[in-house]
């Protein structure tokens, strides 16, 4: 849809050749990189990711020993003993599933520390772009970061480094 989008922008800009449209490109992603909040956010909730994913990868672990220690001594348990087991392992892989969801799921905790800790930088970002374009008198502004259908641009009307600089002096 986003793509859709700007390739309407561009060719309204086009079809209405007559009038000179001031556009400029940025890379959201080299002005985010260049915030040190946003590298430390990033490393904040990557660190914390790989802490989660031991706890789940130890978890598997012990469930994989646990089943492979039950198909070994299968035959020795009577009928029941051998449901009890299979049941234990069961519910011990449903608790996995239920907490890697818990963390890394559409809604889980990652999720929740990526909407609190980035939205906010990116937020700014993205109005400090806005102030910017309204303050230089531009009409369009195209990210290349996340626009693969820009197929060229002369590098003069990147802007990334001037909203750096300006997101830098706050």
């Amino acid at each position: 849809m986003k793509k859709l989008l700007v390739l309407v922008a561009i060719l309204s800009a086009a079809v209405m050749g007559a009038k000179a449209q001031n556009y400029v490109v940025i890379n959201s992603e080299t002005i985010l990189k260049a915030l040190p909040e946003y590298n430390a956010a990033v490393l904040e909730i990557d660190t914390k990711a790989k802490e989660y994913q031991a706890t789940i990868d130890k978890a598997t672990e012990t469930l994989s020993s646990q089943y492979e220690t039950y198909m070994a001594q299968r035959n020795s348990f009577s009928q029941s003993e051998q449901q009890a087991k299979e049941q234990t392992i069961i519910n011990n892989e449903n608790k996995i599933t239920e907490y890697q969801e818990k963390i890394f799921g559409e809604n889980g905790t990652i999720s929740t520390m990526r909407k609190d800790k980035l939205e906010p930088i990116q937020t700014r970002v993205f109005d400090e772009i806005s102030k910017y374009a309204k303050a230089n008198n531009i009409t369009l502004v195209l990210d290349i970061a996340t626009n693969p259908i820009v197929v060229y641009y002369d590098p003069k009307v990147d802007v990334s480094q001037k909203i750096i600089d300006i997101l830098n002096k706050k």
